[in-house]
């Protein structure tokens, strides 16, 4: 048929992610004394009662093809947890621009540190006596660019401030 779109067109790349499924994981790694649930942030009802930035790790690629960038790898990928009462939580992961064509990137989460990083917060939260798990890499890695990071654009970053 002429003039018709194929369906296989890309998707447009999003300013943040959720990844609820890996609910499980996170489970498993809390303490046995609770049991997290993932709450939808479509119920507008629900109001958190915690809410606390850090970082994760991740892997973006770009999906332009005029850019001369094929991807890029990030220790500080910007994540905001919310804590609702009776243990329920969500996260939601900020996106990264493109250093050379100001794209959004797309994210490849690394799986570790968002379940290590999500469950230290609700057991702290639960008040659940954790330590700290050393999150600063010993390697130099290039600054934050608070102009590419989705986080900084809506406060939450915690590199935002430098």
């Amino acid at each position: 048929m002429a003039g018709k779109k194929p369906s296989h067109q890309k998707q447009m790349p999003k300013t943040s992610f959720m990844f609820p499924w890996f609910n499980q994981a996170v489970t498993k790694a809390v303490s046995d004394e609770i049991q997290p649930r993932w709450i939808n942030t479509k119920n507008r009802s629900k109001h958190p009662n915690n809410e606390h930035s850090t970082t994760v790790m991740g892997k973006f690629t770009c999906d332009n093809d005029d850019c001369p960038t094929r991807g890029w790898s990030s220790k500080t990928v910007s994540i905001l947890i919310r804590g609702y009462p009776g243990n329920g939580y969500n996260a939601v992961i900020f996106n990264q621009r493109c250093q050379f064509c100001n794209e959004l990137g797309d994210f490849t989460l690394n799986k570790n540190s968002y379940i290590e990083r999500v469950a230290y917060r609700l057991n702290r939260w639960a008040g659940v006596r954790t330590e700290q798990q050393p999150y600063t890499e010993k390697r130099i890695t290039t600054p934050h660019k608070r102009e590419l990071c989705e986080g900084c654009k809506r406060g939450y970053c915690q590199q935002r401030s430098g």
